[in-house]
């Protein structure tokens, strides 16, 4: 991927802020990911640590970051170093090199030398952010690294070594969790592409096209259009298909007559979109199914119009499994009091998922959801999805039978902003109208 000078600079930006809020005397070091098998010796499509990409933008194995606030090491790589005969296989390497005259570290070594290099660059540091416990080998490293130089430091250069270990993301996520302009413009441009594919799904879906033709067609689109691919495992479910959740085996038939749900987002020069909509496979909704999707949409919307600075993050899903309580009622689904309905968590019968979730450089983004007590409350720069949905399974005799076998979700990226919100996805039809008319194409 071509690097843009505002990708340097946005990296540079973000290293500043978490350099910012270090103190002398304390460190974080993040590590790469590993190749993954998918099976024999084929590798899966590598993809790097969100935290680490956040602070460097490197995008190759074997590579571990060390940030530091003082000294003159503040930004230090270990990475692969060049190798004519390995690039034959696997691509060019940026190198030590690179690291440093692309990338901007202050310094770089061969990812070989972290062990025995880790320890001294360590001196003088009490405190280290390190995702300790998560990857054994790591661990054993950092440890025998810092074990290494623990009598030097303390009989010689009487400085401490790291004693206390603080998980990265108490500093790293609550940035993330904030979207610079920058992020913003990756994000819009993830939605954009992301509402053509859904687009051009309508329009190809009949009966007899399989799920999976749905799901080609949508990383078609999602690469051709200039995105890395999805952001994560398109579902494609048609029928009682869409009535699961995390339905990604995407091979039956679509049937005319039946519902068919997409939920696929492009992942745009590593920051993804989110969106799932629902539409009818011949393209014209049912007495029933406009029943039920008109209601999952009204909830939506609603939860949407309600987006404002300051309102806690839990209000949303609240909002939303009130209304859909209400609508089960009319709809004959669920019978009581809605407070009562809500109080037993029958609701969950039909509506069993939450209604939103952070985004960002994952689909399923980093940030806390609550904070001193109570509900995070949202800030401008915050990026969230809204998601309610309704799911009837084919076998559920409790259900009207004009309903059964039909999952409905309708989701949204939605930008926080000043006075208010921003539907990143507005592009992508919803209103039974305009998704008809996508439908037709």
């Amino acid at each position: 991927m071509r690097i843009q000078p505002a990708e340097l600079q946005a990296w540079a930006d973000h290293r500043r802020a978490v350099l910012d809020r270090l103190e002398p005397g304390q460190a974080m070091l993040l590590f790469g990911a590993h190749h993954h098998l998918r099976n024999g010796d084929a590798e899966y499509r590598y993809r790097q640590v969100s935290d680490l990409l956040y602070v460097s933008g490197w995008e190759d194995p074997e590579v571990a970051v060390l940030l530091r606030p003082d000294g003159d090491r503040r930004f230090q790589m270990w990475v692969q170093p060049k190798d004519p005969e390995r690039e034959v296989w696997t691509g060019v390497r940026e190198g030590t090199e690179g690291a440093v005259e692309r990338y901007g570290a202050d310094h770089a070594s061969p990812w070989g030398q972290l062990e025995a290099e880790l320890g001294e660059q360590l001196l003088g540091v009490h405190t280290l952010y390190y995702a300790a416990a998560r990857d054994p080998q790591q661990d054993a490293l950092v440890m025998r690294a810092i074990a290494g130089v623990r009598r030097k430091a303390e009989r010689e250069l009487f400085v401490p070594v790291p004693s206390a270990f603080v998980d990265p993301g108490r500093v790293l996520h609550e940035l993330r969790l904030s979207k610079t302009e920058h992020e913003l413009s990756l994000l819009r441009e993830a939605a954009r592409i992301t509402s053509q594919a859904h687009v051009a799904a309508m329009s190809a879906a009949k009966d007899g096209v399989f799920e999976y033709e749905l799901e080609a067609l949508i990383d078609y689109r999602f690469r051709t259009l200039g995105g890395n691919g999805p952001g994560y495992t398109s579902i494609v479910g048609g029928g009682a298909g869409a009535c699961i959740l995390h339905y990604i085996t995407n091979r039956e038939p679509l049937r005319a007559g039946d519902l068919v749900l997409i939920d696929a987002g492009c992942e745009y020069r590593n920051y993804t979109a989110d969106v799932t909509r629902t539409f009818p496979v011949d393209g014209t909704f049912t007495a029933a199914q406009r029943e039920l999707y008109q209601l999952v949409l009204d909830v939506e919307v609603a939860c949407i119009e309600s987006v404002r600075p300051g309102l806690c993050f839990s209000s949303l899903h609240e909002l939303a499994v009130r209304l859909l309580t209400e609508g089960m009622v009319r709809l004959g689904l669920l019978e009581g009091e809605v407070d009562q309905l809500i109080e037993d968590k029958d609701y969950r019968r039909y509506y069993m998922h939450g209604t939103s979730h952070w985004l960002g450089m994952d689909v399923h983004d980093v940030g806390a959801y609550v904070g001193e007590g109570e509900s995070r409350r949202l800030q401008p720069g915050m990026v969230f999805t809204v998601e309610p949905g309704l799911y009837v399974p084919p076998d559920d005799e409790r259900a009207p039978e004009r309903f059964r076998g039909m999952g409905v979700r309708i989701e949204d990226d939605i930008l926080v902003t000043q006075d208010g919100y921003e539907v990143l996805t507005a592009g992508c039809p919803k209103t039974i109208e305009d998704v008809e008319a996508a439908c037709r194409g």
